[in-house]
């Protein structure tokens, strides 16, 4: 199939520089040489329909030696859940607490991990705008590691639930999150069953994930939603092992795929009316009724149309804009890719370049693109660390509404002198991310002349006064590297 070719045309390189940083991760020397190659219009529409592209060597190598790599998630649990047993069964008091200590850094470790393949990806991916989405889905669809053992179920939740449906179809996206066991537990719904109602996923389903607030839904139906998600739960019983006991009337409706599962015991087979009109399935598939009735809502299209033009294009973006991709949402039937075609045409999206501040995760993930380009950073934790100064620490947001997408949350004074920490550590030198652990000798690799980098380079007239003013008074290279690096124009995309 031809990569399709998308009606964008910026004819100069500082244009191209100014799409590629805002589609990217981040501007950097490798990508903007792609992009002048093939031009915007080809570029762009390859990312919005990718093809599996690989990483660099040194990089998937770091990926493949992970243990959520190289574990399937059904293992990975019982595993885990065997250690916790073992270590809650022992008598001895220490040895109980240094088998629970080992129990909880086996966690912190496989959540770790997520946080270092989605970085590898961010950095490395030639699929940079795949990346981003993935980001942005895991945010809406927002789970929290801290919560009892999601640390070790989020790696998977983002590999096979989120990053695969993220520039795909929006209702293929929402099934996919709620068949994963980290969010049934992170949204309680695996103890969610008849006469035992719990509500929590059912809100969300509608007030963060699909509908939105004042998206014409009710107490009524959240209480329907939650009814019809009984029996949805997570199940660790070994392959082959024979389902629960059930009259032999439910037995057919049992469902098993993984950890999750169907029991019918636990689902209110009542009768159900949500949004209005009735509930025509039973059992499993009223699941599936309620979903595509959520996705195809007006204003679900609404509400995702105007979250991604806040991600992509304004904190208060056009009402013009979200309307036309709210459109494309509904004809398209959810389709993201088409969605974000409508907003990358668009005039108000040209007129944005720019303007976007970066939040910690971007700004720490595009100034190493921009300063180290291709070369493969070896350890991941000054970056982790960088991204945790700033309060958005990979999969840690507690509540389900995800981290703010606006500058007003990351625009602090506390958080700028932050950033012009992490701006001279990177200026400098940046020799802590390429040493393979916090023992080992720092090497003192060239430190990257940006005022030469191409990306660099073409944004420099659109500098303002003040910022050349200051790059101006750099004594050193270093200095140089630390002033741009910290400047509001590098803040923004």
């Amino acid at each position: 199939m031809p990569t399709p070719t998308l009606a964008v045309a910026p004819a100069d390189a500082a244009a191209q520089r100014q799409w590629l940083d805002r589609v990217s991760w981040g501007a950097n020397a490798d990508d903007a040489r792609q992009v002048a190659s093939v031009g915007v219009p080809r570029w762009l529409g390859a990312q919005l329909h990718p093809r599996p592209a690989p990483l660099p060597a040194a990089a998937q190598a770091q990926i493949d030696a992970m243990r959520i790599s190289r574990t399937p998630l059904e293992q990975l649990a019982r595993e885990l859940e065997d250690q916790r047993k073992a270590a809650d069964a022992l008598a001895d008091d220490d040895a109980k607490k240094a088998a629970r200590q080992a129990y909880q850094q086996a966690l912190n470790q496989l959540a770790r991990e997520a946080q270092q393949r989605f970085l590898l990806r961010a950095l490395y991916s030639p699929n940079q705008l795949q990346a981003q989405m993935t980001w942005f889905w895991m945010n809406h669809f927002n789970v929290s590691t801290r919560k009892a053992n999601l640390r070790a179920l989020v790696g998977d939740y983002e590999e096979t639930a989120i990053r695969p449906h993220a520039l795909g179809r929006f209702r293929d996206l929402l099934g996919a999150t709620l068949r994963h066991p980290a969010m049934l537990r992170y949204l309680d719904n695996a103890q969610n069953a008849a006469n035992r109602l719990n509500e929590n996923y059912a809100r969300e389903l509608m007030e963060l994930h699909t509908l939105g607030v004042g998206g014409g839904y009710s107490q009524d139906d959240v209480q329907a939603l939650a009814r019809v998600l009984t029996g949805v739960g997570v199940s660790l019983r070994e392959d082959g092992a024979p389902p629960p006991r059930l009259r032999p009337e439910l037995q057919a409706a049992y469902v098993r795929d993984g950890l999750f599962e169907f029991n019918p015991a636990r689902h209110d087979m009542g009768p159900k009316t949500l949004l209005g009109a009735p509930i025509t399935q039973r059992g499993l598939a009223e699941v599936d009724e309620a979903l595509d009735r959520l996705a195809r809502a007006p204003a679900t299209a609404h509400f995702i149309a105007n979250k991604l033009a806040v991600y992509f294009v304004a904190d208060v973006p056009p009402p013009a804009l979200v309307e036309r991709m709210s459109a494309t949402f509904q004809r398209s039937d959810g389709d993201i890719a088409a969605v974000l075609t409508t907003m990358f045409e668009s005039p108000e999206f040209t007129a944005s370049l720019g303007r976007k501040f970066r939040d910690p995760v971007h700004y720490v993930v595009g100034s190493v693109r921009l300063a180290y380009g291709g070369r493969v950073v070896a350890s991941m934790d000054p970056m982790i660390g960088w991204i945790n100064r700033m309060g958005e620490t990979l999969y840690a947001h507690e509540t389900p509404d995800g981290y703010p997408l606006t500058q007003d949350a990351w625009a602090s004074a506390g958080q700028m002198t932050t950033r012009f920490e992490i701006a001279r550590a990177l200026g400098a030198n940046g020799a802590v991310l390429f040493r393979g652990d916090n023992q080992a000798p720092l090497e003192k690799p060239p430190f990257p002349p940006l005022a030469e980098s191409a990306p660099v380079r073409d944004g420099l007239p659109a500098l303002s006064s003040a910022t050349r003013q200051a790059l101006a008074q750099a004594a050193t290279p270093q200095d140089w590297n630390t002033f741009y690096l910290a400047s509001p124009e590098h803040n923004h995309r």
